[in-house]
């Protein structure tokens, strides 16, 4: 059994050093505080705006302002050149509004004498808003409405990885807990009694009871019961929920679970080889997603090794980041045998108060990577082309079916570089979302063979928040 009582802390330290040239970067991060799952459709709320805009701005007074601590060569300061910056998330409320609130803090308005433009005939426009900047956040079809999703694997469409999820409820570890903590959720029966059933209050909706916990407990000025409602108590379902997640998420034995972190992988090499090959053009990434594409990053990158708090889930807000950077000179531009990634991890909400720490992948003993050391780490697990992935899940339709053929029998964990082929960020979506209805059921008769369980649509799950025959957990 992983340790249940991991959560996630972070240490600020002074991480970019004088010699340093920051080339560019990629972020990923979670949304801020919201509304709970069980109660769709989840909204952000106003802390949640508060959080990800404060962590926009740390990453501008880092990166993007003139007197930036790690500026990134190049990087405009106050105009945002639309070149040089990609930005995405999920077609997902949450996220997509999470996106924002982070871009108005990276690119602040820049006020009357930036934002406005003389015509031909002298009059003088003034940009709305005191100069609002508009940035354009790329729609990336998969992950859509995963925040209103309670199962984990509900929106990956990736065939293979939610069968290995569901195999983790006929496992003995997971027949253990949900018997040996049968007590503990039965305590908390009186103080979410009216969002979930008798049956539901059990270690199968360990986090969607912590979730609903954890909303009150910062929202709610009163709480049916509040006296069971322990810090102790928290602390524990926030274990189990840990638990329940990273299990959900990664097994060492069966990588595909992690398919959201392999993808993830592959985008990140590609993006920051694209700063590499294109002489620093696009220098900036950042994509929003949900907690699950962290925590099967975290198992794939051996990330629990550097420090086992990476087997608990990220709170809001929380940032990985990639720095690509040299410590020689930055003109010409630095050949990739010149060039060093470092892997920074925040957990929650990122200010100057509390700074991102350097972390150490693939169980190296080193934070900072050279660049075909970091790009053959990734791509020992990345998926990143479409043949790839319809080989790894299983899909055989749609999108897929001009892969089938030529993918049969071959590796799915072959090297991935990051070119022609890899899969488009709309089109990852629309890999599983075309999938045919034939395929679907395949899946659902093969899991009730493994164990009777129920495969639980989206607009199942919005109308009744878990389905008792079904397997529950995401973010």
């Amino acid at each position: 059994m992983r340790p249940s009582d991991l959560l996630l802390l972070s240490f600020g330290l002074p991480l970019a050093q004088a010699a340093e040239t920051i080339l560019g970067a990629y972020i990923f991060s979670r949304h801020g505080d919201r509304t709970p799952k069980s109660l769709p459709p989840a909204s952000l709320t106003d802390l949640g705006y508060q959080q990800i805009f404060t962590s926009g701005n740390y990453f501008r007074d880092r990166y993007v302002s003139s007197s930036a601590t790690a500026k990134i060569a190049g990087l405009n300061s106050d105009l945002v050149k639309q070149s040089q910056i990609a930005v995405s998330a999920p077609l997902d409320t949450i996220l997509m509004n999470s996106a924002q609130g982070f871009l108005q803090g990276l690119y602040p308005p820049v006020g009357p004498n930036l934002a406005s433009n003389k015509l031909r005939n002298g009059t003088v426009v003034q940009a709305p808003m005191n100069g609002y900047q508009l940035i354009p956040v790329q729609q990336v079809a998969s992950g859509t409405a995963s925040e209103d999703s309670a199962w984990l694997q509900g929106v990956s469409n990736c065939a293979r990885a939610t069968v290995s999820s569901n195999e983790y409820f006929q496992s003995e570890e997971y027949k253990q807990l949900l018997e040996s903590t049968v007590d503990f959720y039965k305590t908390l029966t009186p103080v979410i009694n009216g969002t979930f059933t008798g049956d539901q209050i059990s270690y199968k909706n360990a986090y969607t009871i912590f979730d609903i916990l954890n909303v009150a407990y910062i929202h709610n000025a009163t709480i049916n019961s509040s006296e069971l409602l322990t810090d102790d108590v928290l602390f524990q379902a926030r274990a189990l929920a840990n638990h329940h997640e990273w299990a959900l998420s990664y097994n060492a034995s069966d990588e595909i679970r992690a398919v959201s972190g392999a993808v993830l992988a592959a985008e990140v090499v590609h993006a920051l080889n694209n700063t590499l090959t294109g002489a620093g053009k696009t220098k900036f990434n950042i994509q929003f997603g949900a907690y699950a594409t962290f925590l099967s990053f975290f198992g794939l990158a051996e990330l629990p090794a550097a420090n086992t708090d990476f087997y608990g889930i990220p709170d809001y807000a929380s940032t990985m980041t990639f720095e690509l950077f040299t410590t020689g000179p930055a003109t010409p531009f630095p050949t990739a045998d010149d060039v060093h990634v470092r892997f920074l991890f925040h957990n929650g909400t990122t200010s100057s108060g509390s700074e991102p720490t350097a972390y150490s992948l693939f169980g190296q003993q080193q934070s900072s990577l050279p660049w075909k050391t970091f790009a053959d780490g990734m791509n020992k697990f990345a998926i990143g082309s479409q043949q790839q992935w319809c080989a790894a899940c299983g899909n055989n339709t749609g999108i897929c079916a001009s892969s089938a053929s030529s993918t049969s029998g071959s590796s799915t964990k072959a090297s991935i570089p990051p070119s022609s082929g890899r899969i488009s960020r709309p089109v990852a979506g629309v890999i599983g979302a075309i999938v045919t209805l034939a395929v679907i059921l395949g899946i659902e008769a093969l899991v009730m063979l493994l164990g009777g369980l129920r495969l639980v649509g989206k607009k199942r799950l919005q109308q009744a928040a878990f389905d008792d025959n079904g397997a529950v957990g995401k973010a």
